[in-house]
């Protein structure tokens, strides 16, 4: 297979997260079912931070138990600094938001331009929207673990190993279908109905670091740079899979929300059977 099928096959695996995009813009959504997606973005999430983490721990792991302390200190190190700059950049970025939009609006004239302009803008990229910041961050999270994921796909493609390849773009294609979900989870929660437009952005940032991971990886392998974009990629979700426990809570339908969030964990680890069939 050459090198442009296993990068358009990259780009279509990438691609899959616009698949469950378009739920956030169904009408009349019920409480319980705005619940009970934001519960199943969540569980998804949850599985996530398990994956990318088990993958920036294991090349660290590999080297405490071959005695390379060398490697290991400076893999760890890699690995505790992305963490950290994934987690607190996007705590110092929310913070920073908020600010924003509290000044905007104490800057508008009377108490009803608040909530006209709040209205307007609830369907389009307006980070000053708590839930479509939320949405921002949860994209971005997921960009960068899709940026891991590209990684794989384009380091078995130059080993030469193209059924592995192929297998990967499968499994990580049949994941990232449900990556849709948990970007959409807080717009529906809130009861938005965001634009077309939104949705491709935020479906861009999510997918398209799946297609250059591939191209990455075919041109260069680096257990360094994995551990670096896991961990940032654990960082960040860990901080957004927080936001979407404390906004579950404001439901108040705890059996609702776990059963549905234990079945976001199962969906992710069910799409990820196939991958793990291939032996990675």
């Amino acid at each position: 297979m050459s090198t442009g099928h296993i990068l358009l096959l990259g780009a279509i695996a990438g691609s899959t997260i616009f698949l469950g995009l378009p739920m956030s813009r169904v009408r009349s959504l019920s409480a319980n079912a705005r619940a009970g997606l934001s519960a199943l973005a969540t569980g998804i999430l949850v599985f996530l931070l398990w994956d990318v983490l088990t993958n920036a721990v294991d090349p660290i792991d590999s080297a405490l138990h071959a005695h390379h302390w060398g490697r290991f200190s400076a893999l760890a190190a890699l690995g505790a600094a992305g963490f950290t700059a994934g987690l607190m950049s996007l705590v110092y970025y929310d913070a920073w938001m908020k600010r924003r939009a509290n000044r905007r609006a104490t800057s508008l004239v009377g108490p009803g331009a608040a909530a006209v302009d709040e209205f307007a803008h609830r369907g389009h990229f307006d980070l000053t929207t708590p839930a479509v910041r939320l949405a921002f961050l949860i994209s971005i999270g997921i960009g960068v673990h899709n940026f891991g994921e590209g990684l794989a796909i384009g380091q078995a493609a130059a080993a030469n190993e193209i059924s592995l390849a192929v297998t990967l773009i499968i499994g990580f294609g049949l994941h990232n279908a449900t990556e849709g979900f948990g970007i959409c989870g807080p717009l529906t929660g809130e009861g938005i109905r965001p634009s077309w437009r939104l949705l491709a952005i935020l479906g861009l940032i999510g997918g398209v670091p799946t297609f250059l991971g591939t191209v990455v990886g075919q041109a260069w392998t680096s257990a360094a740079v994995s551990v670096v974009f896991f961990t940032i990629a654990g960082g960040s979700i860990l901080y957004v899979v927080q936001e979407l426990f404390a906004v579950n809570r404001k439901y108040g339908n705890p059996r609702l929300i776990t059963w549905l969030m234990l079945a976001g964990i199962l969906a992710g680890f069910a799409t990820d059977f196939v991958v793990t069939a291939a032996g990675v």
